[in-house]
């Protein structure tokens, strides 16, 4: 496998998800500053021309949530995804798929000022909507399906971490800074965001 990355990128998460996982990969360094998502070579394998990819053989797959939720189905013996099967399943996708498709949106738009639109018609409603949101997904104690760590918590608290440590999220509480505090103990958490990797 090989994981297209650089340190000042989502691909921080991704890299987080192979070192829980603990998998041989080729980590290849993309120099996004230098121009080199721009090349026809790498947008021949991402037209989006963004990192991280993930290139599994012939299989290659983008996007943050994408690569966790591909991995942890790859490596069902390391016990990072629900059973497709079990009742957690669903749980579980909304936790892989709110960040991305919810929550960033809508603290771009927070971050650039824009407030005149109809909340009702886009998919990440408003800021009001977003902040009950991640109250109601952030857990008390414990991970997003309980007791056991899974690829929710590498795409879930990743984006929290990323939203207090950029100010997406202005005054986080006990409880996401609890959670979040909980995510950052994690050893392969820490490999992955040491500054000194590369």
């Amino acid at each position: 496998m090989k994981h297209y990355y650089h340190p000042m990128s989502r691909a921080v998460t991704t890299h987080w998800m192979l070192l829980e996982l603990g998998v041989p990969h080729d980590q290849i360094v993309v120099d996004f500053k230098k121009g080199e998502t721009n090349t026809a070579e790498y947008r021949a394998i991402n037209p989006m021309g963004k990192i991280p990819v993930l290139q599994d053989g012939d299989v290659v797959v983008t996007e943050v949530a994408a690569i966790c939720a591909y991995l942890a189905d790859k490596f069902p013996e390391k016990g990072l995804a629900p059973n497709p099967s079990s009742n957690e399943r669903g749980k579980y996708y909304r936790y892989l798929f709110v960040p991305g498709t919810t929550l960033e949106p809508m603290f771009t738009a927070d971050m650039l000022g824009i407030q005149d639109y109809p909340a009702q018609s886009v998919g990440f409603g408003d800021l009001k909507r977003c902040l009950a949101t991640i109250e109601l997904m952030t857990p008390e104690a414990g991970w997003a399906l309980g007791d056991k760590f899974t690829a929710a918590d590498v795409v879930f608290g990743g984006t929290l971490d990323f939203a207090i440590k950029f100010g997406w999220i202005k005054a986080p509480n006990a409880k996401v800074c609890a959670y979040v505090r909980r995510i950052k103990d994690r050893p392969a958490y820490q490999l992955s965001h040491d500054p000194s990797w590369h």
